[in-house]
C-alpha cells in the first residue's frame, strides 16, 4: 500500500478541576453569595488576553531542512503535540511524569502521532516524538507480536456485524483499481509475514523525510514550539541513514470505477442472543473531487443533504431525519434497514457513494432505489433543504472544533496538504455561498463518471455492472427491465 504524508501533532486541553470548600475561622459557612460576586478569600483571576485576529490564527515556520512547524494558540495548561527509550513502558513513564498520554493512528494517506502533556512538559514530549518517529528500535520479538496483532485484526474484519469498514475497503478498490488509495489500507494476510525490520526501514527512509512531515500544536507558544523542532527534528539522523529516497511513489489516484463482488454468509453475524436479520450490503459510488478543489464545499453540503442512516435512530431533526435518504429512502420503504450517504476526499481525488442494506431476495429493487436517489440529485435543490444542509454542515463543523484532538487534526492535515489553515469562518462563508445551481453543477459532472460498485452477502439478485451503468446514464434511474419465462 502507497503511504503518503506523515505529521506529528501536539494537542491541548483543559484538563484541571478545582473544587474548594472550607469555613471561617468562626467555624461557620460561607454567606449566600451572588455566583457574579467574588468569593472571599480567592485571589483575582487572571485571564489571558490576545490582540485583534492572534487568537485565531495558526503560525507557521519552515525549518531549513523542510520540516513545517504550526501551531494554534489556544489557552490551557495542556498542550498536544525508540533509541533513547528502552520499551514502551520507559515511554508511557516519561509521559506520565508530564500528565501525558500518547496515540498514534493511520488512514489512506496520512499517519499521525500524537502527545498530550501539560505545557511545561514540551521539550520532553517533542524529543520523545522525534524519538519515537526517527529513531524507533524495530526489535524482531516486537514485529512479531504486530504481525499477530494484525493476524488477529484481520480475522475480526471478517467476523463483524458491521460491514462498514470491509465495505469501505472493497469500494476504493473498485473506484481506483490498482492505485493509490484503491490499493489496500489493510494489510493483505499473505503480506503478513514478508514484512520485517528491512521492509519497513526502506518504507521509512522513502516516506518520513522532512518535507513530507509537520509538527503542529495546539496550546502551544509558536517560537517555542519551533526551538524545541529545531532542537529535535532538524538535525537529527535518522536510524535508517540519510539515504535519498529512492523509490517514492508521486503517481496521481486513477478514477476508474468497476465493480468488487464478495459473496458471504450474513445469516450468522449477530454476537448476541438476538439475531440480526441476513442482509445484503450494496454500496455504490460516483467521482467527486479532491478536498483542494473549489466544489469540495458544495459535495460536502451535498452530501449533508443526502444524510441518511439506519431504519432505527433515536434522533430529530437535528440528526438528519429530513434528509433525502430519510425522507425518500427510509421512510418510505420499511424493508430497506440502511441508506447513508459518504464523501470520501483526498488530494487528487474523491468519492461520493452510498451504502445501503436489506433483504437479498430485495436487493434489485434496492438498487434501482439508490441509483434513482443518485439521478435525482441532479434536480433542482429546494431553498429550504439546502439551508437545512448547509447550517448542519457549519454547525457539525464548529462543534467538531470545540474538540482540541479534532483542532490539531484539522490544522496538520491542512498545512501538509496545502500549506496553510482555512480558519473556521472562512470555512463557513464558503459554506453559505453554496447555491441550488452549484449543486446542479457538481452532481452533473459526477454523472458523468463511471460507478463504483461495491457488493457483499448474497448476491444472487444483484443486478449487472452495465444494468448499473446504464440506469446511472439515464433520465430516471431506472434499471433496464428483465423478462424471465421461470422465476
Amino acid at each position: 500500500c502507497v503511504c503518503a504524508n506523515l505529521y506529528s501533532v501536539f494537542f491541548c486541553s483543559h484538563r484541571f478541576g478545582i473544587a474548594a470548600y472550607r469555613k471561617y475561622s468562626s467555624g461557620s459557612g460561607y454567606p449566600n453569595i451572588s455566583l457574579s460576586s467574588p468569593l472571599p478569600g480567592i485571589p483575582k483571576p487572571v485571564f489571558a488576553s490576545v490582540d485583534g485576529q492572534e487568537k485565531y490564527e495558526t503560525k507557521i515556520t519552515t525549518l531549513d531542512n523542510g520540516l513545517r512547524v504550526a501551531s494554534q494558540n489556544k489557552f490551557g495548561q495542556f498542550c498536544t503535540s525508540t533509541a533513547q527509550y528502552g520499551s514502551k513502558d520507559e515511554i508511557l513513564l516519561t509521559l506520565e511524569k508530564h500528565g501525558g498520554i500518547c496515540d498514534c493512528q493511520t488512514s489512506r494517506d496520512t499517519t499521525m502521532y500524537a502527545v498530550s502533556a501539560e505545557v511545561k512538559g514540551l521539550d520532553t514530549v517533542v524529543s520523545l516524538l522525534s524519538d519515537v518517529v526517527l529513531q524507533p528500535r524495530l526489535l524482531d520479538e516486537e514485529i512479531e507480536m504486530t504481525r499477530m496483532a494484525v493476524r488477529f485484526e484481520l480475522e475480526d474484519l471478517n467476523m463483524r456485524p458491521d460491514p462498514e469498514p470491509l465495505l469501505t475497503e472493497m469500494i476504493h478498490a473498485a473506484a481506483y483499481r490498482g492505485n493509490t488509495v484503491g490499493l489496500p489500507r489493510v494489510c493483505p494476510v499473505d503480506n503478513v509475514d514478508k514484512i520485517d525490520k528491512k521492509v519497513l526501514h526502506r518504507y521509512l527512509s522513502n516516506y518520513y523525510c522532512p518535507e513530507r512531515m509537520v509538527l503542529a500544536g495546539v496550546g502551544i507558544e509558536h517560537e517555542h514550539l519551533v526551538k524545541c523542532a529545531r532542537k529535535y527534528l532538524q538535525d537529527v539522523k535518522p536510524v535508517w541513514g540519510m539515504n535519498t529516497a529512492a523509490n517514492v511513489d508521486l503517481s496521481v489516484a486513477q478514477y476508474t470505477g468497476g465493480i468488487i463482488k464478495m459473496e458471504k454468509d450474513m445469516s450468522d453475524v449477530s454476537l448476541g442472543p438476538t439475531p440480526i436479520p441476513e442482509l445484503t450490503h450494496i454500496m455504490i459510488g460516483l467521482e467527486s473531487c479532491s478536498f483542494l478543489e473549489d466544489d469540495f464545499i458544495p459535495f460536502a453540503v451535498l452530501n449533508m443533504m443526502m444524510g441518511g442512516g439506519g431504519s432505527f435512530s433515536a434522533g430529530g431533526p437535528g440528526k438528519g431525519m429530513f434528509t433525502r435518504l430519510y425522507l425518500n429512502v427510509l421512510n418510505r420503504h420499511h424493508w430497506m434497514y440502511n441508506a447513508t450517504s459518504y464523501h470520501h476526499s483526498y488530494e487528487d481525488s474523491g468519492l461520493l457513494c452510498i451504502h445501503a442494506s436489506a433483504d437479498p431476495r430485495q436487493v434489485r429493487e434496492m438498487v434501482e432505489i439508490i441509483t434513482r436517489e443518485f439521478i435525482q440529485m441532479a434536480a433542482s435543490a429546494g431553498e429550504m433543504e439546502l439551508e437545512r444542509a448547509k447550517t448542519q454542515l457549519k454547525s457539525m463543523l464548529m462543534m467538531n472544533l470545540e474538540s482540541r484532538p479534532v483542532i490539531f487534526e484539522d490544522v496538520g492535515r491542512q498545512v501538509l496538504s496545502t500549506g496553510k489553515r482555512k480558519l473556521p469562518h472562512e470555512l463557513c462563508d464558503l459554506i453559505s455561498n453554496v447555491t441550488a445551481s452549484d449543486i446542479k453543477r457538481v452532481t452533473t459532472k459526477m454523472l458523468r463518471s463511471k460507478p463504483a460498485v461495491a457488493a457483499l452477502g448474497d448476491l444472487k439478485e444483484l443486478p449487472s455492472y452495465e444494468h448499473i451503468q446504464a440506469a446511472l446514464s439515464s433520465k430516471d434511474g431506472r434499471l433496464p427491465r428483465i423478462y424471465r419465462l421461470f422465476r
